[in-house]
């Protein structure tokens, strides 16, 4: 019950434009899920995902990949900034390790 209350708590202030898409994440027991979002449109820009790929290491190291990924492919799309959603997750760990793998390869948040 937490989750959610801290998600929508989260989500209330954030609102991805076309300037300034929504970067979303959510881990899942198993996968790793990043996806850029204009939420004028409500359509999803770039994702990247565990989900069918071949990739080995812990969790952290994964995050840290699909974080990268995410910002090489918003860099094809051309976008250079965008809004973190976090959602019910605490910025620490896995979303940290995301989140400064994206920074380092150009991204702005």
């Amino acid at each position: 019950m937490n989750k959610v209350f801290r998600a929508n708590r989260t989500r209330a202030k954030i609102h991805g434009t076309a300037e300034r898409p929504r970067l979303s994440v959510f881990f899942s027991n198993q996968h790793i899920i990043a996806q850029i979002i204009n939420d004028d449109d409500g359509k999803t820009l770039v994702y990247a995902t565990t989900v069918g790929a071949k990739m080995t290491g812990t969790k952290t190291e994964k995050a840290a990949k699909i974080g990268e990924e995410i910002a090489k492919k918003a860099k094809t799309a051309k976008i250079k900034k965008v809004v973190f959603d976090r959602g019910s997750k605490l910025y620490a760990g896995r979303m940290s390790a995301l989140a400064d793998a994206a920074r380092k390869e150009g991204l702005e948040f």
